[in-house]
């Protein structure tokens, strides 16, 4: 039997679900389509419970180093079960909050895999949705006015290699490691390779970080790349850059993997108890029904206008899918900006300087906007203003002073064009660029805000200033 619906939203992860809330908000009736939980890979394999890693590592080694704050304790164990049950709990609870929240918008939501099906006698349009149910009942036919398409991404891996989950393995089999290894490679040091790095670390794992690039965090300002290499070395992980797995050579034995990696200056062997490959994510456009569309793709990812919309004006893709950042908070706020365009609300396009970028690491990066090369190649004539961690008291009260903020103004126009920092609770603070750039606000703005003392922030203040070379503490 086909159901009528102003939109069916194809994807439940944190694009789909905001989406579909949202359009419940103004109206439509909605409906969403997910094969497998809501809240999708962020929530259950991704940000949520990398995050919750995170976490018991960076308690696990502030107990281990407490004594430094005058607080002894006896011998501090890691029991990697009770680190497990609490990423669980943590991710059940949030997963009932979602189902919670669609439920009370009246969102239907159907649990399959949703296709797009031609011209039909349901719809003059390509639009209809048949929903294969994972129960194998009949399917489900869905008949919207409009469609989004939110099916994000998965791993990718090289070309050649073979993930076996047990000892080749993308980060979704790493979250659920029963036992740590000894030893780990991880084969790319982007951001969520650099997460893991930093929290196998920290649980007492030997890392060593591959990178093809010639800097870790390639897309970071170079600043802040040297400072974390630089910091993550001296916690004794291993970094090889400009270096590429040859993925023919990996061999794979009970007790470890070997492969050789290459170098400029040649080849070298290596080995580690386990390898995890993070060299990026390709998205999930594949056995949806886009060939019964005119949806155009380019290498693989579905193109969209400044407002979501495909090339069939009433099916929008956001999130992973569009070639876009691969950002949990980025889909969500592409959902609501195609809902509010197809409901004539008149969002304005999305603002890609406007993103902040996160790295949950010790220490964690925060970054907004251009970067210093990027500026000056986009012809800005740049001025900067950098200033250490280590100049806010709190800091060193806090026990973690390594790091900075780093200020990048146009000369001529005064226009702020990016903000990068490196240090504790960067993540949390690089909200304040992005109100920034909403406002519109000079350095010399930023420097009128009067940061409460003794804080973290005062290192907005004091950046600014320094852009203008009127920093005081610095």
């Amino acid at each position: 039997m086909a159901e009528n619906y102003d939109l069916v939203v194809l994807g439940a992860g944190p694009g789909g679900y905001v989406a579909a809330i949202r359009a419940a908000q103004l109206g439509l009736k909605t409906a969403l389509v997910e094969k497998e939980k809501v809240g999708g890979i962020c929530l259950h394999k991704g940000c949520i419970p990398s995050k919750s890693l995170l976490r018991s590592a960076e308690v696990y080694h502030e107990m281990k180093n407490s004594e430094s704050y005058g607080v002894r304790v006896g011998d501090v164990q890691l029991d990697i079960d009770l680190v497990h049950s609490r990423k669980n709990n943590i991710k059940d609870q949030l997963h009932k909050g979602v189902q919670h929240l669609l439920k009370k918008n009246g969102v239907d939501v159907y649990t399959g895999t949703g296709r797009i099906l031609g011209p039909s006698i349901f719809s003059p349009q390509p639009g209809t949705i048949s929903v294969e149910r994972v129960d194998g009942k009949e399917n489900d036919m869905l008949i919207p006015q409009q469609v989004i398409i939110a099916t994000g991404s998965r791993p990718r891996s090289l070309p050649g290699l073979e993930i076996d989950g047990s000892h080749v393995m993308f980060s979704d089999h790493a979250l659920e490691m029963e036992t740590l290894p000894a030893s780990i490679a991880i084969v790319g040091g982007g951001v969520i390779g650099i997460e893991w790095a930093s929290m196998l670390n920290d649980f007492g794992v030997e890392v060593t970080v591959i990178e093809f690039a010639d800097r870790i965090l390639p897309f970071e300002d170079a600043d802040v790349s040297r400072e974390m290499t630089r910091l993550l070395k001296k916690r004794k992980v291993k970094i090889l850059t400009g270096a590429k797995l040859l993925a023919e050579s990996v061999k794979v034995s009970e007790q470890s993997v070997q492969f050789s990696v290459e170098k400029k200056d040649g080849t070298t062997e290596l080995s580690a108890e386990r390898m995890l490959v993070s060299v990026g994510r390709q998205p999930n456009t594949e056995d949806i029904g886009l060939q019964n569309t005119a949806i155009q793709l380019n290498n693989g990812y579905i193109q969209v206008n400044e407002v979501m919309q495909t090339a069939e004006s009433h099916i929008y893709a956001i999130g992973d899918v569009n070639g876009g950042y691969q950002l949990a908070h980025v889909a969500s706020h592409e959902g609501v900006l195609a809902v509010e365009h197809m409901t004539g609300e008149h969002p304005h396009p999305l603002d890609v300087t406007m993103i902040p970028r996160c790295t949950y690491s010790r220490p964690e990066v925060g970054s907004l906007g251009l970067s210093e090369a990027e500026a000056k190649e986009k012809g800005h004539t740049v001025q900067v203003g950098k200033f250490p961690i280590r100049g806010a008291g709190k800091s060193l009260v806090f026990g973690e002073s390594d790091g900075f903020i780093k200020l990048v103004m146009d000369q001529e126009t005064e226009d702020l064009l990016g903000v990068h920092i490196i240090g504790p609770h960067a993540t949390e603070l690089i909200a304040e660029a992005g109100l920034a750039k909403v406002l519109d606000a000079t350095p010399w703005e930023i420097s009128q805000v009067i940061h409460p003392h003794p804080t973290l922030s005062e290192i907005y203040g004091e950046g600014a200033l320094a852009v203008l070379g009127k920093q005081i503490h610095g």
